[in-house]
Protein backbone atom coordinates (compact mmCIF):
# COMPACT_ATOMS: atom_id res chain seq x y z
CA UNK A 1 0.00 0.00 0.00
CA UNK A 2 1.25 3.08 -0.75
CA UNK A 3 1.47 5.88 1.93
CA UNK A 4 -1.01 8.46 1.76
CA UNK A 5 -0.18 11.66 0.97
CA UNK A 6 -1.69 14.43 3.58
CA UNK A 7 -3.15 17.54 1.40
CA UNK A 8 -2.79 19.71 4.26
CA UNK A 9 1.12 19.83 4.77
CA UNK A 10 3.32 22.55 2.71
CA UNK A 11 5.23 20.91 -0.05
CA UNK A 12 8.28 21.82 -1.27
CA UNK A 13 8.67 22.43 -4.79
CA UNK A 14 11.94 20.30 -4.82
CA UNK A 15 10.12 17.38 -4.06
CA UNK A 16 8.35 17.42 -7.90
CA UNK A 17 11.09 16.09 -10.01
CA UNK A 18 8.89 17.46 -13.37
CA UNK A 19 8.52 21.22 -13.57
CA UNK A 20 7.71 23.85 -15.63
CA UNK A 21 7.56 27.24 -15.73
CA UNK A 22 4.61 29.63 -16.52
CA UNK A 23 2.52 32.95 -16.46
CA UNK A 24 -0.29 33.51 -15.16
CA UNK A 25 -2.38 35.30 -18.03
CA UNK A 26 -4.50 38.39 -17.54
CA UNK A 27 -7.86 36.07 -18.56
CA UNK A 28 -7.13 33.78 -16.00
CA UNK A 29 -8.72 36.23 -13.42
CA UNK A 30 -12.15 36.34 -12.04
CA UNK A 31 -13.95 39.27 -10.56
CA UNK A 32 -12.10 39.10 -7.48
CA UNK A 33 -8.93 39.94 -9.63
CA UNK A 34 -7.29 36.97 -8.62
CA UNK A 35 -6.64 33.37 -10.25
CA UNK A 36 -10.19 31.81 -10.59
CA UNK A 37 -10.70 28.30 -9.09
CA UNK A 38 -11.66 26.92 -12.44
CA UNK A 39 -8.03 27.72 -13.91
CA UNK A 40 -5.92 25.43 -11.64
CA UNK A 41 -7.05 23.07 -13.54
CA UNK A 42 -5.70 23.85 -16.40
CA UNK A 43 -2.44 24.47 -14.61
CA UNK A 44 -2.39 21.01 -13.61
CA UNK A 45 -3.76 19.48 -16.86
CA UNK A 46 -0.49 21.50 -18.67
CA UNK A 47 1.81 19.87 -16.38
CA UNK A 48 0.54 16.22 -16.79
CA UNK A 49 0.01 16.24 -20.25
CA UNK A 50 3.37 18.24 -20.91
CA UNK A 51 4.69 15.35 -19.24
CA UNK A 52 2.42 12.17 -20.77
CA UNK A 53 2.81 13.80 -24.61
CA UNK A 54 6.33 13.74 -24.44
CA UNK A 55 6.67 10.68 -26.69
CA UNK A 56 10.46 10.79 -25.72
CA UNK A 57 9.53 9.64 -22.19
CA UNK A 58 7.70 6.42 -23.32
CA UNK A 59 4.35 7.00 -20.87
CA UNK A 60 1.95 6.78 -23.62
CA UNK A 61 2.52 3.59 -26.24
CA UNK A 62 0.50 3.24 -29.56
CA UNK A 63 -2.99 2.32 -29.16
CA UNK A 64 -2.83 3.42 -24.90
CA UNK A 65 -4.45 6.82 -24.21
CA UNK A 66 -4.47 8.18 -20.25
CA UNK A 67 -8.06 9.93 -18.89
CA UNK A 68 -8.57 11.82 -16.21
CA UNK A 69 -10.45 9.97 -13.77
CA UNK A 70 -10.09 12.34 -10.30
CA UNK A 71 -8.70 15.71 -9.66
CA UNK A 72 -8.74 17.07 -5.79
CA UNK A 73 -7.34 20.47 -5.48
CA UNK A 74 -6.23 22.14 -2.30
CA UNK A 75 -6.23 26.14 -2.83
CA UNK A 76 -3.57 27.59 -0.10
CA UNK A 77 -3.18 30.86 -1.52
CA UNK A 78 -3.99 33.74 -3.62
CA UNK A 79 -2.37 34.05 -7.18
CA UNK A 80 -2.81 37.59 -9.18
CA UNK A 81 -1.60 38.66 -12.19
CA UNK A 82 1.16 39.84 -13.07
CA UNK A 83 2.92 36.57 -11.98
CA UNK A 84 5.33 33.70 -13.22
CA UNK A 85 4.61 30.29 -11.73
CA UNK A 86 6.23 26.85 -10.82
CA UNK A 87 4.17 23.47 -11.82
CA UNK A 88 5.82 20.57 -10.01
CA UNK A 89 4.50 17.16 -10.55
CA UNK A 90 5.74 13.99 -9.31
CA UNK A 91 4.24 9.68 -9.27
CA UNK A 92 1.92 9.62 -5.76
CA UNK A 93 0.56 6.04 -6.48
CA UNK A 94 0.63 3.22 -8.98
CA UNK A 95 -2.72 1.20 -8.89
CA UNK A 96 -3.43 -1.80 -11.57
CA UNK A 97 -4.61 0.34 -14.46
CA UNK A 98 -3.91 3.83 -12.44
CA UNK A 99 -1.34 6.29 -11.80
CA UNK A 100 -2.14 8.74 -9.31
CA UNK A 101 -0.04 12.33 -9.35
CA UNK A 102 1.01 14.62 -6.75
CA UNK A 103 1.10 18.44 -8.25
CA UNK A 104 1.84 22.18 -7.10
CA UNK A 105 1.73 25.19 -8.30
CA UNK A 106 4.42 27.89 -6.75
CA UNK A 107 4.77 31.34 -7.46
CA UNK A 108 7.38 33.44 -5.54
CA UNK A 109 8.38 30.42 -3.84
CA UNK A 110 5.31 29.71 -2.47
CA UNK A 111 2.89 26.92 -2.80
CA UNK A 112 -0.31 28.78 -4.07
CA UNK A 113 -2.13 25.29 -4.73
CA UNK A 114 -1.98 21.42 -4.60
CA UNK A 115 -3.66 18.67 -6.07
CA UNK A 116 -3.73 15.11 -6.40
CA UNK A 117 -4.80 13.51 -10.06
CA UNK A 118 -5.89 10.07 -11.17
CA UNK A 119 -5.57 8.61 -14.24
CA UNK A 120 -6.57 5.47 -15.94
CA UNK A 121 -4.44 3.76 -18.37
CA UNK A 122 -7.51 2.80 -21.80
CA UNK A 123 -7.49 1.01 -24.60
CA UNK A 124 -8.24 3.52 -27.58
CA UNK A 125 -9.97 0.92 -29.22
CA UNK A 126 -12.08 -0.11 -26.87
CA UNK A 127 -12.17 2.80 -24.09
CA UNK A 128 -11.51 0.54 -21.37
CA UNK A 129 -9.09 0.40 -18.78
CA UNK A 130 -6.12 -1.60 -19.07
CA UNK A 131 -3.19 -2.78 -16.78
CA UNK A 132 -0.13 -0.97 -16.13
CA UNK A 133 2.92 -2.50 -18.44
CA UNK A 134 6.28 -3.25 -16.97
CA UNK A 135 7.82 -0.81 -19.32
CA UNK A 136 5.35 2.10 -18.50
CA UNK A 137 6.35 1.67 -14.89
CA UNK A 138 9.84 1.61 -15.52
CA UNK A 139 9.61 5.41 -17.64
CA UNK A 140 7.66 6.49 -14.96
CA UNK A 141 10.70 6.04 -12.20
CA UNK A 142 12.44 9.33 -12.96
CA UNK A 143 9.09 11.01 -11.98
CA UNK A 144 8.91 9.47 -8.64
CA UNK A 145 7.48 11.93 -6.21
CA UNK A 146 10.21 12.58 -3.60
CA UNK A 147 9.46 12.26 0.11
CA UNK A 148 6.84 9.50 -0.09
CA UNK A 149 6.73 6.02 -0.31
CA UNK A 150 5.72 4.95 -3.26
CA UNK A 151 5.18 0.76 -3.87
CA UNK A 152 5.75 -0.75 -7.07
CA UNK A 153 3.03 -2.38 -8.81
CA UNK A 154 3.08 -6.38 -9.27
CA UNK A 155 3.48 -6.58 -13.06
Amino acid sequence: MNAPTRLDSTPSLEDFPYRLTDNVRFADLDPNQHVNNAVYATYFEIGRVTLMKDRSYGLMPDGLAWIMVRLDIHFRAELRWPNRIELGLGVAKFGRTSVTFDQVVFSEAKCVASAQAVTVLIDERTRKPTPLTAEIVRNFQPWLRRGVEIVQPEL
